[in-house]
């Protein structure tokens, strides 16, 4: 009997990517395709005075250099120009009108036969500009902080609570700006396939997203415009709002009727969304012996002047730990920058950095081990709603991850562990995310020769959505996986929404779940029917489809085979679709946990940190595939190291341009930063979330593990650090 879903199943698209026969979306071709670059404002606010174009277009091989004087018509409405995901405001429209909104914003488009000319030509884009009063500074700028309209509301007196409380902390954590940087770039090929119609082959995270963007915004039939991406390069959340190459070689295609590529250079890329700046406020009231008498967090956070970008920085403490008093705000301060967008994780990858690096210090003035101030403080309860979860297994995770660590071993004196000439600390943290689910439609077609295609439009952004449809589709069919095959990513096919929030698991799972239910039912019935069947007094609800029959409670002595059923039913086909919404249980909070135990060791003389041991244990409900979920939880942590120790985009405030555009200088983890990383996987039974109990892990491995390290570098050196990333030259100032 098949039995896919839960064990450590390769990728079926694992092939197609070390072969390179998977196609992105900078790699699809079309006859006499065309290359766009380009031109950038080099001003962070303003306006252009004077455009001139002349000179590049008398370069050989140039077509033609768009921008806001002569594009075709666009859209002038916000709504049109507001994807699925968009924050209040008014979405930025590239080669728009003449203004000026941030430092790298799109002015121009040169067109050329190939992408060499049309990177010269666009250096002879002559701009003269009227410059405004700009600031990018939040730090500058606190004094202009807005609460969200919409605030947490308060439990309890957190302010008096905390006057009164018997031991205090109070500090503020500061969360650089951080870019995606992931590994594909950013790019688009329009390819024309005449009457106004075209292919859009973008990278994205969600391709219906996509395509009923540029619907609006370029007032299109729905028919006229396709968006497929087979396969994405990492995203990570810079992906769920259409980026503006998608825009501009849409526009070039429809203006001359020919195929248009624009890739994105690596330095371009940071004109896009990223991680915004946070300030994060965090004070904690606890009695003598841990017991929390108060909670209170603040969020100042960057956004652009024309969207309101905000994410739960501030609210993750009530669904932790036990408090009678808390309040909770998130602020934003408006800076003459692009819009910030989601960055896995959004929200609790600062704001769980903040709250537990307060928990660590919090423990060193109770005297108390960090694991046990957790535990001291544990919360059954998601105290913001007053909800019971539908399952969690935090505690497992703290004794699990504790086991796996051996943290019973940990001297608690800061600069006590040594090895060598290095000092050694140990930290640990917690993580929480949320356990989202999303409507989603998956169509099936079953053919007669034991054969499936199971089609959805989501995106599998590098996560695994390829092989876990496959494994699901394998089990409720009864089917060899290699039977099955996945189509995905196509805006023609059954809906999905982007693919963010650690959702798409769940939520395109049960989508091919009740397709293939559906399909269960129509064989069941034809076999039924058979002359002589040996299912023909059997009820349908105890018939399951395995191994290539329709049998009764899985026995092969009382079945029928797939294809002898659809022979007699003069079928050679079978196809469902499916739409599965998930009922919504407002009665249990829904949660993934972790906790996360870091090893690091500190050059003492040079300050250098390495990250030797990092052990994660997570419950996120059932694992559907325990070796790409290893993979996830892995990466995450590697990202983690990155935030706590690396990333950061250093902003000239006086140019207001970004200084370290590339990944030279932009620091991010590499293989030689990497050493041991235990991934546990916690049993978290949840009969209450959904019918496979699956919970979603793409977030939850990144939660908590910046602060894990933090708080292990403290342990290591005594030197508290709350400005990440924690550098070297902070740890010998």
């Amino acid at each position: 009997m098949n039995a896919y879903v839960g064990t450590p199943t390769s990728r079926v698209d694992g092939r197609a990517k070390v072969t390179g026969s998977a196609k992105y979306a900078g790699e699809f071709t079309a006859a006499g395709l065309l290359q766009g670059f380009v031109v950038e404002a080099t001003i962070p606010r303003g306006r252009i005075a004077r455009l001139d174009t002349g000179e590049a277009l008398k370069v050989k091989g140039v077509i033609d250099v768009f921008t806001h004087a002569n594009r075709p018509q666009l859209a002038d409405r916000d709504e049109a120009w507001k994807d699925e995901v968009a924050p209040e405001g008014s979405p930025f429209r590239p080669l728009y009108d003449e203004t000026i909104k941030f430092n790298g914003q799109p002015i121009a488009l040169v067109v050329a036969q190939d992408w060499e000319t049309a990177k010269f030509a666009a250096t002879l884009v002559r701009v003269d500009y009227e410059q405004q009063p700009f600031v990018t500074d939040l730090e500058a700028e606190l004094g202009s902080a807005a609460e969200l309209d919409k605030p947490h509301e308060p439990r309890g007196d957190a302010a008096s609570a905390l006057a009164k409380a018997a031991v205090r902390h109070e500090a503020d954590y500061v969360i650089p700006t951080e870019h995606h940087n992931p590994m594909e770039l950013y790019a688009t090929t329009a390819v024309w396939e005449g009457d106004g119609r075209l292919t859009v082959y973008d990278k994205t995270q969600g391709v219906q997203n996509v395509h009923k963007f540029l619907c609006g915004v370029f007032d299109k039939n729905p028919d006229d415009i396709r968006v497929v991406s087979p396969y994405v390069g990492g995203a990570f959340g810079s992906g769920l709002r259409p980026q503006y190459q998608v825009v501009l070689a849409t526009l070039a295609a429809l203006a001359l009727k020919r195929s248009v590529r624009v890739v994105l250079t690596r330095q371009q890329m940071y004109g896009l969304g990223y991680r915004p700046m946070t300030i994060e406020h965090v004070a904690l009231g606890a009695a003598a012996d841990g017991a929390l008498d108060a909670v209170s967090h603040e969020a100042i956070a960057v956004s652009s002047r024309y969207e309101d970008f905000a994410r739960n920085d501030a609210g993750w403490a009530e669904q932790l730990y036990r408090s009678s008093n808390s309040r909770s705000s998130h602020k934003l301060v408006h800076l003459d920058v692009s819009t910030p967008c989601d960055m896995r994780a959004p929200g609790a990858a600062s704001g769980v950095c903040a709250l537990e690096c307060a928990m660590d210090e919090l423990a060193v003035a109770l005297k108390l081990d960090p694991v046990e101030l957790r535990l001291k403080c544990y919360s059954d309860r998601d105290q913001s709603e007053d909800l019971p979860y539908s399952s969690k297994q935090l505690r497992e995770c703290y004794a699990r991850g504790a086991d796996a660590f051996g943290w019973s071993k940990r001297n608690p004196e800061p600069r006590s562990m040594r090895d060598g000439k290095e000092l050694v600390g140990w930290g640990m943290a917690t993580g929480v995310w949320e356990a989202l689910q999303m409507p989603v439609a998956a169509r099936i077609v079953l053919t007669s020769n034991g054969h499936a295609e199971v089609s959805c439009a989501a995106s599998d952004i590098g996560t695994g959505t390829y092989t876990i449809v496959a494994q699901v589709a394998a089990d409720a069919l009864g089917l060899p996986i290699e039977n099955i095959s996945v189509r995905l990513a196509d805006s023609t096919l059954p809906q999905a929404p982007v693919e963010g929030g650690s959702w798409m698991a769940a939520s395109s799972a049960h989508a091919v779940l009740a397709a293939a239910e559906d399909i269960r039912r129509e064989l069941a019935a034809l076999a039924k029917s058979m002359p002589g069947s040996p299912l023909g007094g059997v009820d349908a609800t105890d018939v399951t489809l395995v191994d290539g029959t329709i049998a009764h409670n899985g026995e092969h002595s009382h079945s029928v085979s797939i294809a002898d059923a659809m022979r007699h039913g003069g079928l050679e086909r079978i196809e469902k679709e499916k739409l599965n919404r998930f009922d919504e249980d407002k009665s249990h909070a829904r949660n993934t946990h972790s906790a996360v135990f870091a090893e690091v060791k500190v050059d003492e003389e040079l300050g250098v940190v390495r990250v030797t041991r990092v052990v994660s244990a997570v419950a996120a409900g059932r694992i559907l595939n325990t070796k790409t979920g290893r993979s996830q939880i892995m990466g995450s942590v590697v990202w983690g190291i990155g935030m706590a120790l690396h990333e950061e985009t250093v902003m000239d405030h006086r140019f207001g341009r970004i200084m370290n555009a590339n990944i030279a200088e932009y620091h991010i983890p590499v293989n030689a930063d990497v050493y041991d990383i235990d991934v546990i996987f916690v049993d978290e039974r949840d009969d209450l979330i959904n019918r496979l109990g699956v919970k979603g892990i793409g977030e939850i491995g990144i939660v908590g593990v910046p602060a894990a390290i933090a708080n292990a570098v403290y342990h290591a050196t005594g030197k508290r650090i709350r400005r990440f990333p924690i550098t070297l030259d902070k740890l010998l100032d």
